[in-house]
């Protein structure tokens, strides 16, 4: 299987998790768990959109937002919309408004510590969004973050620099939708898991 068929492969996965999270929603709209896993299948279509993938993510935050009305001490919601956060921030070429949107994610990744202080991804998390801002600024200061996220590039000598760009905006994002990813899932998967009667 080469690259392509295994993102051909993601996206048909987590559209189908997208659709099915959908229409769970319109039966049950108070369901947290369900807002949460359509979250993360949106953020996981993010990293294959040429377009907008902003569109994506900003939706993601709004699922999870409403999980978080629904259940305030929801701590998976929270350490999931930090990191969608921290993307959105990593996609916002300007140096004060991005610190903002990382000072959400820390404040979001401080309040899921507190819930749960054993948690040592949500620790980690924590730690990670304090360098972000860091980074961010080395990105767009060589460059990379200065491309527009969708549509045509440049051609030439500056080309190299695009796939470069491109590459590393797929590794920053695919570190950060891996972990919302695997979070969606596992509530997918135990939301599914069939319920055995009691012996």
């Amino acid at each position: 299987m080469d690259k392509n068929d295994a993102e051909f492969d993601a996206i048909i996965m987590f559209e189908q998790i997208r659709k099915v999270s959908e229409a769970t929603y319109l039966k049950n709209p108070l369901d947290a768990d369900n807002l949460i896993r359509w979250a993360g299948a949106l953020m996981e279509l993010a990293q294959f959109q040429n377009e907008d993938p902003k569109q994506f993510v900003q939706e993601a935050i709004t699922k999870l937002e409403e999980a978080l009305l629904i259940d305030p001490k929801k701590h998976a919601a929270m350490w999931c919309l930090g990191n969608a956060y921290t993307t959105l921030a990593f996609w916002t070429p300007e140096e004060t408004e991005a610190k903002h949107i990382f000072d959400l994610a820390a404040l979001l990744f401080q309040t899921a510590v507190d819930e749960q202080p054993d948690n040592e991804t949500y620790q980690k998390s924590l730690v990670m969004t304090a360098k972000a801002p860091l980074l961010h600024a080395e990105i767009h200061r060589q460059g990379f973050g200065t491309q527009p996220l969708g549509g045509a590039g440049p051609s030439g000598p500056s080309r190299s620099k695009v796939v470069k760009s491109s590459e590393l905006r797929y590794d920053v994002m695919g570190w950060v939708i891996l972990a919302v990813g695997l979070v969606a899932l596992v509530g997918y998967a135990k939301s599914s898991a069939p319920i055995s009667a009691p012996r």
